[in-house]
C-alpha cells in the first residue's frame, strides 16, 4: 500500500481560504480529487492523507464529504480551535468519523510565535494526546525551539513535522535548522514528512542535488521508521509538478534506503502513525 501522506483539495467559492488570493498565482483556482487522479496513477500511489488548508471546522467537514466520495482518500487531518472551551467535545465528534486521523493547527500563520505554549493550547494538546490522536505540526525553522519546549512538557506526544519545518533552501539555510530539527528528532514519537521540499527552494532554478542534503539529514536523524512521503500537492505546483516532487524525493530515497525502508517511507509509516486510517489499512 503506497500512500501520499500529505496533499490538499480546496474550492475557492467556499470562502474559508483566507491565504488564497489572486496574487498567489497558480494556486488561485479550485483543486479537486479528479485533478489528482492521473498523478496518483502514474506514480502508483494507492491512497492519500488529505490535510486541512483552512482554519475552520467547516472545511474539515467538507474534507470528510470528499473522503466519503473518493476511496483513495484514506484519512483526513482536520482543524480544531485549540483555544476553544469546546475542544474536547468537538474532538469527540470528529472521532466518530471513520477516517479522521489527526489535527493540524496552522502554527506558521499565527502571529504569536509562542502560541503553541499558551496554557489553554497546551491543555488541549494534552487532550489530543490522551485520546491518541496525532498532531501535524506546520511550522517554520524559527518555531523548532518552541516546539522543543512543548515536547519537554509532553515528551510522549505523537506528532509529525510537516515539510521538514520549511528550511529556507533557496537561501541555503542549513546549519541552524539541521541542529534544531535533530533535537526534535530525539523524541521517539516525533515523525517527519519529507514534503514541500522543492517549494522551499528557488521556484525557477531548484535542483535535486540542492535538495538532497536536507532530505538526507532528515533520513539520518529520524531513521527509516519515522519518515513519510508527502507531495504537498497542489502547493508544490508553485515550483514543479507532482512528478517533479516524486522524482526529487525518490532519487534520494533510492540512494538512501533498502527495499524495506522504501516500503516504510511510502506507506507503512503513515499507516502506523495515522492509526485511524479508513478501512484499517495495514
Amino acid at each position: 500500500m503506497r500512500i501520499d501522506a500529505h496533499q490538499h483539495f480546496w474550492k475557492l467559492s467556499r470562502g474559508d481560504y483566507n491565504w488564497l488570493t489572486k496574487d498567489i498565482g497558480i494556486l488561485y483556482k479550485d483543486y479537486l480529487p479528479e485533478d489528482l487522479l492521473e498523478d496518483l496513477k502514474q506514480h502508483q500511489i494507492d491512497k492519500t492523507i488529505l490535510v486541512q488548508a483552512a482554519d475552520t471546522i467547516e472545511e474539515t467537514y467538507y474534507m470528510f464529504e470528499l473522503m466519503e466520495k473518493y476511496d483513495f482518500i484514506a484519512g483526513v487531518v482536520g482543524w480544531l480551535d485549540f483555544e476553544s472551551e469546546g475542544f474536547r467535545e468537538q474532538l469527540k465528534q470528529m472521532m466518530q468519523i471513520d477516517g479522521f486521523v489527526g489535527v493540524r493547527p496552522m502554527i506558521q500563520d499565527i502571529e504569536d510565535d509562542y502560541w503553541v505554549l499558551r496554557d489553554k493550547v497546551v491543555k488541549n494538546i494534552k487532550v489530543l494526546h490522551e485520546e491518541k490522536i496525532p498532531l501535524d505540526i506546520l511550522i517554520f525553522p524559527k518555531h523548532l525551539k518552541i516546539v522543543n519546549q512543548l515536547l519537554k512538557e509532553i515528551p510522549n506526544l505523537k506528532c509529525v513535522i510537516n515539510h521538514l519545518a520549511k528550511p529556507q533552501i533557496k537561501d541555503k539555510q542549513f546549519e541552524i535548522w539541521s541542529k534544531e530539527i535533530s533535537t526534535i528528532a530525539g523524541y521517539s514519537n516525533v515523525y517527519c514528512k519529507i514534503s514541500g521540499v522543492i517549494t522551499e527552494a528557488d521556484h525557477q532554478f531548484w535542483s535535486v542535488e540542492e535538495c538532497r542534503k536536507y532530505i538526507e539529514h532528515i533520513i539520518d536523524e529520524f531513521s527509516e521508521d519515522r519518515i513519510m512521503f508527502g507531495s504537498d500537492w497542489p502547493v508544490c505546483l508553485q515550483a514543479g509538478s507532482y512528478s517533479d516532487v516524486y522524482y526529487t524525493v525518490d532519487t534520494v530515497i533510492q540512494d538512501s534506503l533498502n527495499e524495506y525502508g522504501r516500503k516504510k517511507f511510502y506507506g507503512k509509516n503513515a499507516v502506523e502513525f495515522y492509526n485511524r486510517i479508513r478501512g484499517g489499512l495495514k
